[in-house]
């Protein structure tokens, strides 16, 4: 568990003595004059923590916090490659670094020594920075260049991984997270991208479970009988839930479970119609097969029973958006996807910046909330923005510092809770009470 004394340590070295070292590698502060390249960053990271809409006159307000009195114009200057190599080295330090806290008091997490949510996320960004981070052209709402973050974290301790920046036209399963070494009885959720047959068999000799959906196109054989579709082995079934021995492949069979639930009627029919839109979009057709395994949920997990039921398995498998969850706190509540500028290199430098701050709110966050289960994170991120400025201003005072720490600590820890939910229960009302609900 990470003390507030550690975090504030934490906090002061990157901000300050990494943040330096980084501007003087770069050739970002050359000459001391009014920036340093601690005060620099200091101003970009928790002005826009505090506003992440900030424009150049608010960031300067940031800086005299910070003892720098700059005007907006002499900040606008100091956008360029040299700063945003500087920015990514302070996010590159910060990964080096783990937060973590207790569990919260569920008795299912009780049975593991880690629950790992992996995914990535996609950023568009100027088409002049392509040649540094090239996207995908042509596709939807990607541009010639994008910007992929790989993102893990425990949802037991909090611990943090990433974000690793990649190409935005890279495939999820070249993520450096998606082969990280786990603990022992630790369990993965991942998506359909991150499936790997062999990454399965590798984590179970280590005693690494894995639940995620099972990809269509993958075959499998039921118990000792021959390798066959899903469709082959569902649409004939009249169950409403399935726990079924599977191997999966064909070269080198992996051994696991298959889990499947038929869901509403109505969320079948919303599946299929999204199907029908999505191969609309791409000039094909949706397969009869694959409209039928729309009625549906395909799970897969090498974790034994003993460990993870059916049911169980289910609640997790929703849990996984959680990590989508973070992903929508850092783009709409962090605008980490949003600026006010059109020079390339000042919308690069506030990407990084914002970056930082979400990796920083999120220690704030097992801190302060994380071993609560009905954690809002949303309000959470309201009072991490509060006090930023309270921050800002004891950052170069260990002890007042520490202080303000506490502080942010105490809020997080009364005020940013979930109300339950009778009709559509909340996911830590699931995780409590994983007998809430019928499967379906």
């Amino acid at each position: 568990m990470t003390s507030i004394a550690s975090v504030a340590d934490h906090l002061r070295a990157l901000l300050s003595e990494v943040a330096d070292e980084a501007a003087r590698a770069s050739g970002c502060v050359q000459r001391l004059r009014a920036f340093s390249g601690a005060t620099l960053v200091q101003t970009l990271v928790l002005g826009w923590l505090a506003k992440p809409q900030a424009s150049l006159h608010e960031l300067t307000q940031m800086a005299a916090v910070r003892g720098v009195t700059v005007s907006p114009q002499a900040l606008h200057q100091r956008f360029d490659a040299r700063l945003a190599a500087t920015l990514r080295q302070v996010l590159e330090a910060m990964l080096e670094r783990a937060v973590t806290t207790d569990p919260a008091a569920v008795p299912l997490f009780e049975r593991f020594s880690g629950i790992y949510i992996q995914d990535g996320t996609t950023l568009s960004l100027p088409p002049e920075l392509a040649q540094m981070w090239p996207g995908c052209g042509g596709r939807p709402g990607q541009g010639t260049a994008a910007l992929k973050l790989q993102v893990a974290f425990d949802l037991l301790g909090g611990a943090l991984s990433g974000p690793v920046l990649q190409a935005g036209r890279a495939q999820d399963r070249t993520s450096p997270l998606r082969t990280a070494p786990l603990p022992a009885n630790s369990l993965r959720l991942h998506d359909t991208g991150f499936m790997v047959l062999d990454d399965l068999r590798t984590y179970a000799d280590a005693s690494v479970w894995t639940l995620c959906r099972l990809p269509v196109n993958i075959t499998l054989a039921v118990g000792d009988g021959p390798r066959v579709s899903q469709g082959e082995v569902l649409l004939k079934r009249t169950e409403t839930a399935l726990d079924l021995d599977v191997h999966l492949g064909a070269a080198q069979p992996v051994p696991a479970r298959l889990l499947a639930v038929r869901v509403p009627t109505q969320v079948a029919q919303q599946r299929r119609r999204t199907l029908r839109r999505q191969a609309k979009k791409q000039g094909q057709q949706v397969s009869r097969a694959r409209l039928a395994l729309a009625d549906w949920t395909v799970l897969v997990t090498t974790a034994p029973r003993a460990l993870l039921s059916l049911e169980e398995g289910v609640i997790l498998a929703r849990i996984r958006w959680q990590i989508e969850l973070v992903f929508k706190l850092w783009k709409r509540d962090g605008q980490i996807d949003e600026w006010r500028s059109r020079h390339p290199w000042r919308i690069l430098c506030e990407v990084y910046a914002k970056l930082i701050g979400m990796v920083l709110q999120h220690w704030f966050l097992v801190l302060g909330c994380w071993q609560t289960v009905a954690r809002s994170l949303v309000k959470a991120a309201q009072t991490v923005r509060l006090h930023a400025l309270a921050l800002a201003s004891a950052l170069d005072r260990r002890a007042d510092l520490r202080a303000a720490l506490a502080t942010l600590v105490r809020c997080l820890g009364i005020g940013c809770r979930m109300n339950t939910r009778r009709q559509q229960p909340n996911a830590f009302q699931l995780l409590l009470n994983p007998a809430w609900e019928p499967l379906t």
